[in-house]
């Protein structure tokens, strides 16, 4: 059929959520590797012994929660500040630190982004019609928006402008700068509005498309009843054919 089979909401959401789950685990074996590649433990227990060292050393708790940092005497607190002063000028903390740091944000980046490379391209790629391994288990495909088999470009601004860069990466960060305390309510609301931007382009867009499938002008099929086509001029001669049929139906 060449009108529109969109896949059913239930069978799409069944497949993003086993696909995540893969995902997930793959983006976190790939982390592993490169953690014990670029050595990341290594700075990370340099780090925590200079903690360690220091805290000893001048009677604090340098990894104290905010409810003990504010119950802390004028005399503890400057004994923490000496040892934060200490520990800074340590070189050998101070870089191992650094390093931590800049290996976090490699390596989850980068894990995150060969997790999407293997799963969302490089299999759909060999699986064909853009079918990921939740896809193919229940039976959904991907096409452009005029019926013809997704083309390996289509399917990388999908999977790496949209849902790599745009859609994990951005709120990857969110989290993070939560984290180290540079947002707080703010990345809440930030990251609240972008979840409920995507269910708005869900509900309201034609296609119930996400904004990746927006950026890629795909559309996810049911790939039982979906008439897919390998090229412009494939679907041209399939119209012109069942044109041509029609006309000859009304002859007679």
């Amino acid at each position: 059929m060449t009108e529109l089979q969109k896949a059913s909401m239930w069978k799409r959401i069944s497949a993003f959520m086993f696909d995540t789950i893969l995902l997930g685990v793959v983006a976190v074996l790939l982390a592993w590797l490169l953690s014990v590649a670029l050595g990341f433990d290594g700075y990370y227990a340099t780090v925590q012994e200079g903690y360690a060292a220091y805290s000893q050393a001048y009677g604090v708790d340098l990894n104290m929660g905010m409810a003990e940092y504010e119950a802390l005497s004028a005399e503890q607190m400057q004994a923490l500040e000496a040892a934060s002063a200490a520990l800074a000028a340590d070189e050998t903390v101070a870089r191992a630190y650094a390093m931590v740091v800049q290996l976090a944000l490699t390596i989850t980046s980068l894990g995150i982004f060969l997790a999407y490379i293997i799963m969302e391209f490089t299999v759909p790629m060999a699986l064909g019609n853009g079918q990921t391994i939740g896809k193919k288990m229940f039976s959904i495909a991907l096409m452009g928006k005029d019926s013809v088999r997704i083309r390996p470009v289509q399917l990388f601004v999908r999977t790496v402008l949209g849902k790599y860069a745009v859609e994990t990466m951005i709120p990857v960060l969110i989290v993070l700068m939560i984290f180290l305390g540079v947002m707080q309510a703010e990345g809440t609301i930030l990251l609240s509005a972008l979840a409920l931007g995507q269910l708005i382009l869900v509900g309201v867009t034609k296609n119930n498309s996400p904004l990746h499938d927006l950026l890629a002008s795909t559309v996810a099929v049911d790939m039982g009843s979906q008439m897919i086509f390998g090229s412009k001029e494939e679907l041209l001669e399939y119209k012109t054919r069942k044109h041509a049929e029609e006309v000859r139906r009304r002859e007679y």
